[in-house]
Protein backbone atom coordinates (compact mmCIF):
# COMPACT_ATOMS: atom_id res chain seq x y z
CA UNK A 1 0.00 0.00 0.00
CA UNK A 2 1.38 3.47 -0.90
CA UNK A 3 2.30 5.84 1.73
CA UNK A 4 0.23 8.84 2.07
CA UNK A 5 2.02 11.74 0.89
CA UNK A 6 2.08 15.77 1.49
CA UNK A 7 -0.53 17.09 -0.35
CA UNK A 8 0.32 18.85 -3.90
CA UNK A 9 -1.17 22.45 -3.96
CA UNK A 10 -1.01 22.61 -7.57
CA UNK A 11 -2.62 19.23 -7.85
CA UNK A 12 -4.97 19.31 -5.18
CA UNK A 13 -7.43 16.77 -7.11
CA UNK A 14 -4.64 14.02 -7.62
CA UNK A 15 -3.35 14.60 -4.04
CA UNK A 16 -7.43 14.35 -2.56
CA UNK A 17 -7.40 10.81 -4.69
CA UNK A 18 -3.78 9.74 -3.18
CA UNK A 19 -4.69 10.42 0.58
CA UNK A 20 -7.73 8.63 0.23
CA UNK A 21 -7.12 5.20 -2.17
CA UNK A 22 -9.42 2.99 -0.50
CA UNK A 23 -12.25 5.10 -1.03
CA UNK A 24 -11.66 6.14 -4.93
CA UNK A 25 -11.09 2.12 -5.43
CA UNK A 26 -14.50 1.96 -3.93
CA UNK A 27 -16.29 4.35 -5.70
CA UNK A 28 -14.48 3.05 -9.20
CA UNK A 29 -15.59 -0.14 -8.66
CA UNK A 30 -19.19 0.81 -8.21
CA UNK A 31 -19.37 2.88 -10.82
CA UNK A 32 -18.04 0.19 -12.94
CA UNK A 33 -20.62 -2.03 -11.83
CA UNK A 34 -23.68 0.64 -12.27
CA UNK A 35 -22.68 1.11 -15.69
CA UNK A 36 -22.83 -3.13 -16.46
CA UNK A 37 -26.48 -2.39 -14.85
CA UNK A 38 -26.93 0.15 -17.05
CA UNK A 39 -26.42 -1.57 -20.47
CA UNK A 40 -27.53 -5.34 -19.07
CA UNK A 41 -30.49 -6.58 -20.86
CA UNK A 42 -33.78 -6.92 -19.18
CA UNK A 43 -33.23 -9.65 -16.42
CA UNK A 44 -29.64 -9.47 -16.49
CA UNK A 45 -29.57 -6.94 -13.64
CA UNK A 46 -31.80 -8.94 -11.66
CA UNK A 47 -29.45 -12.18 -11.81
CA UNK A 48 -26.67 -9.82 -10.83
CA UNK A 49 -28.41 -8.55 -7.82
CA UNK A 50 -29.82 -11.48 -6.62
CA UNK A 51 -25.88 -13.38 -7.51
CA UNK A 52 -24.45 -10.37 -5.47
CA UNK A 53 -26.84 -10.19 -2.29
CA UNK A 54 -25.78 -10.63 1.23
CA UNK A 55 -29.80 -11.94 1.89
CA UNK A 56 -30.28 -15.46 3.69
CA UNK A 57 -29.88 -17.38 0.82
CA UNK A 58 -26.50 -15.85 -0.56
CA UNK A 59 -25.40 -16.23 3.11
CA UNK A 60 -26.07 -20.01 3.62
CA UNK A 61 -24.53 -20.97 -0.15
CA UNK A 62 -21.73 -18.24 -0.32
CA UNK A 63 -20.87 -16.37 2.92
CA UNK A 64 -17.61 -14.72 1.61
CA UNK A 65 -18.86 -13.95 -1.54
CA UNK A 66 -22.07 -12.40 -0.66
CA UNK A 67 -20.75 -10.51 2.09
CA UNK A 68 -18.06 -9.31 -0.04
CA UNK A 69 -19.96 -8.37 -3.23
CA UNK A 70 -23.09 -6.92 -2.12
CA UNK A 71 -20.59 -3.88 -0.92
CA UNK A 72 -19.94 -3.06 -4.81
CA UNK A 73 -23.59 -2.97 -6.27
CA UNK A 74 -26.05 -0.28 -5.48
CA UNK A 75 -29.89 -0.80 -7.18
CA UNK A 76 -29.98 2.67 -9.23
CA UNK A 77 -27.19 3.40 -11.24
CA UNK A 78 -28.82 6.38 -11.44
CA UNK A 79 -28.02 7.01 -7.71
CA UNK A 80 -23.98 6.97 -8.67
CA UNK A 81 -23.74 10.64 -8.84
CA UNK A 82 -25.06 11.32 -5.20
CA UNK A 83 -23.21 8.11 -3.80
CA UNK A 84 -20.18 9.69 -5.43
CA UNK A 85 -20.77 12.93 -3.31
CA UNK A 86 -21.39 11.15 -0.05
CA UNK A 87 -18.52 9.17 -0.40
CA UNK A 88 -16.44 11.88 -0.93
CA UNK A 89 -17.81 13.89 1.93
CA UNK A 90 -17.57 10.85 4.40
CA UNK A 91 -15.70 7.97 3.46
CA UNK A 92 -12.75 10.16 2.16
CA UNK A 93 -12.46 12.36 5.17
CA UNK A 94 -12.45 9.71 7.07
CA UNK A 95 -9.96 7.71 5.31
CA UNK A 96 -7.77 11.01 5.02
CA UNK A 97 -8.16 11.51 8.53
CA UNK A 98 -7.24 7.58 9.94
CA UNK A 99 -5.06 6.16 7.46
CA UNK A 100 -6.86 3.67 4.98
CA UNK A 101 -6.35 0.50 7.48
CA UNK A 102 -8.34 1.79 10.04
CA UNK A 103 -10.74 3.03 7.86
CA UNK A 104 -11.26 -0.06 5.92
CA UNK A 105 -11.53 -1.85 9.65
CA UNK A 106 -14.39 0.68 10.57
CA UNK A 107 -16.66 0.58 7.43
CA UNK A 108 -15.90 -3.24 7.16
CA UNK A 109 -17.11 -4.44 10.44
CA UNK A 110 -20.28 -1.98 10.19
CA UNK A 111 -20.74 -3.84 7.03
CA UNK A 112 -20.28 -7.13 7.69
CA UNK A 113 -21.88 -7.16 11.16
CA UNK A 114 -24.80 -4.82 10.34
CA UNK A 115 -25.76 -7.56 7.26
CA UNK A 116 -25.27 -10.51 9.32
CA UNK A 117 -27.78 -9.30 12.65
CA UNK A 118 -30.39 -7.69 10.13
CA UNK A 119 -30.56 -10.87 8.15
CA UNK A 120 -30.92 -13.03 11.83
CA UNK A 121 -33.50 -10.39 12.07
CA UNK A 122 -35.69 -11.71 8.77
CA UNK A 123 -34.68 -15.37 9.84
CA UNK A 124 -36.33 -14.75 13.35
CA UNK A 125 -39.10 -13.19 11.38
CA UNK A 126 -39.78 -15.70 8.89
CA UNK A 127 -39.51 -18.18 11.82
CA UNK A 128 -42.16 -16.63 13.59
CA UNK A 129 -44.42 -16.38 10.79
CA UNK A 130 -44.32 -12.49 10.87
CA UNK A 131 -42.44 -12.03 7.50
CA UNK A 132 -43.16 -14.10 4.30
CA UNK A 133 -40.45 -16.56 3.57
CA UNK A 134 -40.00 -14.86 -0.05
CA UNK A 135 -37.95 -12.46 2.26
CA UNK A 136 -34.67 -14.96 2.52
CA UNK A 137 -34.33 -14.33 -1.39
CA UNK A 138 -34.99 -10.30 -1.14
CA UNK A 139 -32.18 -7.94 -2.43
CA UNK A 140 -29.58 -7.12 -0.21
CA UNK A 141 -26.90 -5.15 -1.61
CA UNK A 142 -25.69 -1.67 -1.23
CA UNK A 143 -22.83 0.85 0.22
CA UNK A 144 -24.99 2.33 3.18
CA UNK A 145 -23.84 0.52 5.69
CA UNK A 146 -20.26 1.29 5.16
CA UNK A 147 -21.02 5.15 4.89
CA UNK A 148 -23.41 4.94 7.68
CA UNK A 149 -20.09 3.68 9.76
CA UNK A 150 -18.08 6.64 8.68
CA UNK A 151 -20.58 9.43 9.40
CA UNK A 152 -21.00 7.91 12.89
CA UNK A 153 -17.07 7.48 13.25
CA UNK A 154 -16.49 11.35 11.64
CA UNK A 155 -18.71 12.71 15.05
CA UNK A 156 -15.40 12.90 16.99
CA UNK A 157 -13.18 14.86 13.98
CA UNK A 158 -15.64 17.63 14.46
CA UNK A 159 -14.73 20.67 17.51
CA UNK A 160 -17.46 21.38 19.86
CA UNK A 161 -20.06 22.09 19.66
CA UNK A 162 -20.92 20.95 16.43
CA UNK A 163 -19.68 17.88 17.09
CA UNK A 164 -23.09 17.49 19.36
CA UNK A 165 -25.60 18.80 16.35
CA UNK A 166 -23.74 16.17 13.84
CA UNK A 167 -24.42 13.74 16.22
CA UNK A 168 -28.38 14.60 17.04
CA UNK A 169 -28.74 14.80 13.09
CA UNK A 170 -27.06 11.50 12.09
CA UNK A 171 -28.75 9.66 15.22
CA UNK A 172 -32.54 11.08 14.09
CA UNK A 173 -31.95 10.15 10.29
CA UNK A 174 -31.14 6.68 11.04
CA UNK A 175 -32.80 6.17 14.14
CA UNK A 176 -36.48 7.81 13.09
CA UNK A 177 -37.23 5.05 10.50
CA UNK A 178 -36.12 2.40 12.79
CA UNK A 179 -38.22 3.31 15.69
CA UNK A 180 -41.57 3.91 13.10
CA UNK A 181 -42.18 0.81 12.36
CA UNK A 182 -38.34 0.23 10.17
CA UNK A 183 -37.03 -2.44 7.98
CA UNK A 184 -34.68 -4.73 8.31
CA UNK A 185 -32.24 -2.27 6.60
CA UNK A 186 -33.25 0.62 8.96
CA UNK A 187 -31.33 -1.51 11.48
CA UNK A 188 -28.76 -2.48 9.32
CA UNK A 189 -28.18 1.06 9.41
CA UNK A 190 -28.84 2.01 13.12
CA UNK A 191 -26.51 -0.81 13.82
CA UNK A 192 -23.47 0.66 11.56
CA UNK A 193 -23.98 4.45 13.11
CA UNK A 194 -23.48 2.60 16.02
CA UNK A 195 -20.38 0.88 14.82
CA UNK A 196 -19.07 3.96 13.65
CA UNK A 197 -19.64 5.72 16.99
CA UNK A 198 -18.02 2.61 18.94
CA UNK A 199 -14.95 3.18 17.05
CA UNK A 200 -13.63 6.12 18.94
CA UNK A 201 -10.63 4.34 20.52
CA UNK A 202 -9.33 3.88 17.10
CA UNK A 203 -9.67 7.99 16.36
CA UNK A 204 -7.42 8.79 19.24
CA UNK A 205 -3.87 8.85 17.49
CA UNK A 206 -5.06 10.79 13.76
CA UNK A 207 -2.88 9.35 10.99
CA UNK A 208 -0.09 11.25 10.59
CA UNK A 209 -0.75 12.35 7.23
CA UNK A 210 -3.63 14.35 8.52
CA UNK A 211 -1.30 16.26 11.28
CA UNK A 212 1.51 16.89 8.43
CA UNK A 213 -1.37 18.50 6.46
CA UNK A 214 -2.56 20.76 9.76
CA UNK A 215 0.98 21.91 10.59
CA UNK A 216 1.77 22.69 7.08
CA UNK A 217 -1.36 24.67 7.14
CA UNK A 218 -0.16 26.02 10.05
CA UNK A 219 3.53 27.09 8.13
CA UNK A 220 1.54 28.28 5.31
CA UNK A 221 -0.38 31.05 7.68
CA UNK A 222 3.14 31.69 9.49
CA UNK A 223 4.90 32.43 6.23
CA UNK A 224 1.88 34.41 5.05
CA UNK A 225 1.58 36.65 8.08
CA UNK A 226 5.62 36.95 8.12
CA UNK A 227 5.49 38.08 4.38
CA UNK A 228 2.86 40.62 4.80
CA UNK A 229 4.78 42.45 7.75
CA UNK A 230 7.87 42.23 6.03
CA UNK A 231 6.15 44.01 3.23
Amino acid sequence: MLPHTEPEPSRPVWSWIRASPGTHTWLLIIAITSIVVAVSPDGVDHFLFHRNSSNIQQLVKHPVQALIGSAFWIENPASLALYAVLFEVFHASVERWLGTLRWLVIVASAHVVATLISQQLVLTAIQHHRAPRSMAHVVDIGVSYGLAAAIGVLTYRLPNPWRWFYLAGAVAFFGIPLVTGGTFTDAGHAIALSIGLLAWPLTRHPHPHSLSHAHGHGRAHSDRQRVSRET
